[in-house]
This record gives C-alpha cells, sequence and structure tokens, in this order.
C-alpha cells in the first residue's frame, strides 16, 4: 500500500492531498485572491499529515502537479516537494495539470478542455474526449470568437479559470462550464498510476512544465 503526499500549486489554488492506495484520506486546500503558497503549503502538508494519523516517515512517494501554469506557483510548489524527496529520500512523481483537472471529470459525451488563465485573452489549455484521451495537446492560446469551432457539433465541458473568458467570446457553442480548478484530489488516480509504473522524475534536475517564460511585472508605487 503506497502513502503519497500531492502537492497542487499551478494556479492560485494551493492544495495538499495524501492518498493511500490511491484512495483520499485527507486534503487541505484554498482558493484566495492573491498567492498564498508561500505562508499555506507547509502548514496544509503538517495538516493533512495529521488529519491522517500519518507521519513524513509513512510516506512512500511525493507527487507534485508539474504545469503549465503560474511560474511563482509552480516554483513554490516543486521546490517544497524536491525538498522532501531529499530528505526523506523516496521518489519523486509530476503530473501534468491540465490532464489531472481533466481526470477527475465524467461526462457521458461531449469534450472537456480545462483553461488555465495566462492574462489577457491567452489561456493554458488542451483537449480531452469523455474517455480522458487527449485530443489536442497542451498549448498556450490565444482566445477568439473562432476558438475551438471544430467541436460546434459537441457539448464542450470547461474548467479551470480562463473558463469564462472563453464563454465570453463563444456563445454560439453548447459550453457548461463547470467551475472545477486544479486540486490534489483530482490529481490521486494518475499519481497512483505512476507510482504503479514507477514513472518517477529526476528530483534533481527536474523542472516544472512553465510553457511560456517568466516576465516580471512591474513593481507597484511605493505609498
Amino acid at each position: 500500500m503506497a502513502t503519497i503526499l500531492i502537492l497542487e500549486t499551478a494556479t492560485k489554488v494551493c492544495s495538499v492531498a495524501l492518498a493511500k492506495d490511491g484512495q483520499l484520506v485527507a486534503i487541505q486546500e484554498a482558493h484566495e485572491e492573491r498567492f498564498t503558497h508561500a505562508e499555506n503549503l507547509n502548514v496544509f502538508v503538517a495538516e493533512v499529515l495529521k488529519l491522517a494519523g500519518s507521519d513524513f516517515k509513512d510516506l512512500d512517494a511525493i507527487a507534485v502537479s508539474g504545469g503549465p501554469g503560474s511560474y511563482t506557483g509552480l516554483r513554490i510548489g516543486v521546490s517544497a516537494a524536491k525538498g522532501y524527496c531529499h530528505a526523506l529520500n523516496i521518489p519523486l512523481i509530476a503530473v501534468d495539470t491540465l490532464r489531472a483537472m481533466a481526470s477527475g471529470v465524467e461526462i457521458e459525451s461531449g469534450v472537456i478542455i480545462p483553461m488555465i488563465d495566462a492574462r489577457r485573452m491567452e489561456v493554458f489549455c488542451s483537449v480531452f474526449d469523455k474517455d480522458h484521451n487527449e485530443l489536442e495537446a497542451v498549448s498556450a492560446a490565444v482566445l477568439d470568437e473562432n476558438s475551438y469551432s471544430q467541436y460546434s457539433d459537441h457539448t464542450i465541458y470547461l474548467l479551470g479559470d480562463g473558463a469564462t473568458k472563453f464563454t465570453d467570446l463563444n456563445k454560439a457553442l453548447t459550453t457548461v462550464n463547470l467551475y472545477q480548478y486544479p486540486s490534489a484530489g483530482s490529481m490521486i488516480s494518475l499519481v497512483e498510476t505512476a507510482y504503479k509504473q514507477q514513472i518517477f522524475v529526476d528530483t534533481a534536475y527536474y523542472e516544472p512544465f512553465y510553457l511560456k517564460d517568466f516576465v516580471a511585472g512591474k513593481p507597484k508605487k511605493m505609498i
């Protein structure tokens, strides 16, 4: 029975879960208007372990959401995951953020499009069918009124904080906004599969999938 600590920090959601043998045991998460990962992540890890009645020594692996997403959020999550793996001498699992979002949705027909806000009219997105097979690879897409018109004969199930941008532009398409965001809980099935198949990343050299280069914003004027 594998006990795995799972960290999700790719967006403004800070989420930590503990899974045992592919089942959720405990989860702590917060969705704030600003990034609170630096303040919350290690606190949530301690709370989740306490809720589960577990300790660091019980962990068999650490899993982390590997992007795409926020540069800062991903850096914090991956740095923490690496630190835990080095200290505990256990393997690191990295999961595609968009695929994890899609895997938490069950539909009978249509397509699933998770979208993470990438500022202005751009989103990080990919497309999956009802069986979670990838139809379109991860990309940084600039949305317009013709985006995803090739799926006009499908119901489009939207996830994430970029979904509202899409529905505002594409009112002619049949869309369902599920208002679901990245969560450590939705990563469990992918994490369990990776662990069983021994699909680990190199703890020393692994880098998140940023998709876009980091662009620093201008500092706010001092009051």
